[in-house]
């Protein structure tokens, strides 16, 4: 059995990987802007109605995969990718872009928590549990790195056909659904019968968002500090065409971006390490003030390195805050306390996104930069003190 579960580590490394080669992810916005013709408030409302297929999926999927298994909910997961990036092949409206994005969304539903859970059940057989966050830094950098082969040639890619990106996709989720069909589930814990899943699952919410301060507070904080490294996500490819940025170094600055939080991803345990959860927390939230003041009161070729604290940030911060979430979990909760923390930040951004794109197409993108900055500097600091005092260092 040991044996199986190990390599069911390196099956999820790979896994990570492939899901996270997005193909698209380095020219999308310009796809949508000018193969589709969306514009800014458009593809940010785009992305708050696929956070909403998100949010109608989110807790269901998790609840499903504690009660299924984490591999039946990662091989549905694959199957709608497989769906989703082949409607992109046909998409020339907002309309139709919408329903790949829906469709994707349920994809990324299903592997929410279903992953890190099924990661974290292997090591716990092998009794290693305590090296969560080490494993967990290490599955997000394979998927970091993922994303940056995806990116590394993307410009190029798009440039010679529109869809490339998108064809290529399709074949990376057939490989991630052979993946999926050999991972195997660690063994389980018995529990007591259910009664009612509907009122279990309402149990679940219960627990995590009132009767367990550690768990809230985590969740809070970890979807405060995940919208500050999203909203550049959808805004740096635009902000870079604004600051004249050759089309050709677009897949090397978003390989960039995403080696940066493959790296730190895997320096996360060790930095915790020396400075501690109050540390990290103020490490975080300094990263974010500078990053988003450094893209509103610059305009110039190289300002998107100040996007790279963003993600530096965002590196940092998964494996601690995930781990966080599993110690406080059981196996029959712990996908759904990780699809429920994913369920927040949806609708945060679901309720702030397109907000955020009115005002940058209103007043342009260093107001919105600058607005950004102000927010979370007076949002974090009260919000991490509640973190911290349900935290160990």
């Amino acid at each position: 059995m040991k044996q199986i579960i190990s390599a069911n580590v390196y099956k999820l490394y790979i896994f990570a990987f492939l899901k996270m080669t997005l193909f698209p992810m380095a020219i999308i916005t310009l796809f949508w802007k000018d193969h589709i013709g969306l514009s800014l408030t458009e593809i940010l409302v785009l992305q708050g109605l696929f956070s909403l297929a998100s949010v109608v999926m989110e807790y269901p999927s998790g609840y499903l995969s504690d009660r299924l298994g984490y591999r039946a909910a990662l091989l549905v997961a694959a199957l709608f990718g497989i769906i989703g990036w082949t409607f992109y092949l046909f998409a020339d409206s907002f309309a139709s872009v919408l329903l790949a994005e829906l469709l994707l969304g349920v994809c990324y539903a299903f592997i929410s928590g279903s992953d890190s859970a099924l990661l974290f059940e292997t090591l716990q057989a092998e009794k290693q549990e305590e090296q969560y966050a080490r494993f967990d830094g290490r599955m997000t950098s394979w998927g970091q790195t993922g994303e940056a082969a995806g990116a590394l040639f993307a410009g190029l890619m798009y440039a010679t056909s529109p869809l490339l990106p998108f064809a290529l996709q399709i074949v990376i989720w057939i490989l991630a659904l052979g993946i999926c069909l050999t991972l195997r589930e660690s063994p389980t814990e018995q529990g007591p019968a259910i009664q009612s899943h509907l009122t279990e699952a309402l149990g679940v919410c219960r627990y995590a968002w009132r009767d367990n301060p550690a768990i809230r507070t985590t969740m809070v904080f970890g979807t405060l500090l995940g919208l500050a490294s999203f909203y550049t996500v959808w805004m740096i490819q635009p902000f870079m065409q604004q600051c004249q940025v050759p089309l050709a170094w677009f897949g090397p600055i978003w390989a960039g971006a995403n080696l940066t939080i493959a790296v730190f991803s895997l320096l996360s345990h060790r930095l915790q390490y020396y400075l501690g959860m109050r540390g990290m927390s103020v490490l975080f939230i300094s990263l974010i003030v500078i990053a988003y003041s450094g893209l509103g009161l610059t305009a110039g070729l190289g300002s998107f390195v100040f996007y790279y604290l963003l993600t530096a940030m965002r590196g940092l911060q998964g494996p601690m805050m995930r781990h966080r979430l599993q110690q406080a979990s059981a196996r029959r909760n712990r996908a759904s306390i990780q699809s429920l923390h994913s369920l927040s930040f949806r609708i945060g951004f679901i309720a702030s996104g397109p907000l955020i794109g009115m005002v940058a197409d209103r007043w342009g993108m260093d107001v919105a930069f600058l607005l950004l900055a102000g927010v979370f500097a007076l949002l974090l600091p009260p919000m991490a003190k509640k973190f911290l005092a349900y935290a160990t260092t």
